[in-house]
């Protein structure tokens, strides 16, 4: 029989309440606070994933995600159990469904990072323990959450406050959309027509009260910015001759020291990583004193943290 969802599947933002996603957030200062200065192999003085198996599946290859998940359960007193695509061949020979109900009798939380949604989605509807979505081609919540987490740190509640994005209206992208509705702040999208984000996001945010724009010119959309955001404008399945393309594309909307210019001037710059330095981002910025990518990477382990607890009610 079908899971009616009985558990707290963390999938997409737009998909979990507001005050439940105020809450990780809170957690994951408050846990990240009680590590300050302790060895990264420590245990938490709470360890809440104790005794608890999570499985971590990574059909897309991976460096934060993978480690950031695996060192949290660890730092939280739990076991993790790494798989690949490799490993599992999900829906190949067996259906997800079915490797959804086994997973559910050996562990108590699943990870995935995916290609498909629809893989993410039909392991959620029927495993009987929670799912995390830790990536898929349509979306990418976890790195919003620690984003959000790192702006409230450095700028305090990013309600009311303009975010750009620029370049490519990806799957980041696009849990920027579902978390502009959430946590109440406003979205500026700068890039080629060709890549804007998709129109149920934009329609999502618009219809939760955000301030959608899609806005050509790089200039103006970046004007009284708080946040100017980036991500890579390939993907390391694309071809040569389609990196060529979108270079041309989407070279009118780097972010360098002239664009950053036109931000307020104590606008953060994010960036989920990896980065292609001087291509979507210069050195200069990424390096520069508004950049905050580095606590933006190190924040994925605390709110992905808070995420697992928040998921097993713990």
């Amino acid at each position: 029989m079908k899971s009616e969802y009985p558990m707290n599947h963390f999938l997409d933002i737009h998909k979990t309440s507001a005050a439940d996603l105020h809450g990780i957030i809170d957690q994951a200062k408050a846990m990240k606070q009680a590590r300050q200065g302790r060895p990264k192999g420590m245990l938490d003085d709470e360890l809440p994933l104790a005794g608890q198996m999570v499985a971590l599946i990574f059909e897309k290859p991976s460096t934060r995600t993978r480690i950031s998940f695996d060192v949290g359960v660890r730092q939280m007193g739990g076991q993790s159990m790494v798989l690949s695509g490799k490993d599992m061949q999900l829906g190949h020979g067996e259906t997800i469904a079915d490797t959804a109900r086994v997973m559910s009798r050996y562990v108590d939380l699943i990870m995935i990072r995916t290609f498909d949604e629809t893989v993410l989605t039909e392991m959620a509807e029927y495993a009987t323990v929670p799912v995390i979505n830790g990536l898929t081609d349509r979306t990418h919540p976890c790195q919003i959450m620690a984003d959000i987490q790192t702006y409230e740190e450095h700028r305090g509640p990013i309600k009311g406050k303009k975010v750009v994005w620029a370049g490519d209206g990806n799957n980041v992208c696009a849990s920027f959309l579902h978390a502009a509705a959430q946590f109440g702040f406003d979205l500026t999208f700068t890039g080629p027509a060709q890549l804007d984000p998709e129109e149920e996001f934009v329609g999502l945010a618009r219809r939760a009260g955000s301030k959608v724009v899609i806005e050509r010119d790089a200039v103006k959309a970046v004007a009284g910015a708080d946040l100017v955001v980036a991500d890579t404008w390939v993907s390391m399945h694309d071809s040569q001759s389609s990196k060529e393309r979108r270079h041309n594309m989407l070279r009118p909307y780097q972010i360098n020291d002239a664009l950053m210019a036109h931000a307020k001037e104590d606008a953060l710059f994010m960036h989920c990583l990896p980065a292609h330095r001087e291509e979507e981002v210069t050195s200069s910025v990424m390096d520069g004193p508004q950049s905050v990518i580095f606590d933006e990477a190190e924040n994925r382990l605390h709110a992905q943290k808070a995420i697992m607890r928040w998921c097993l009610g713990l």
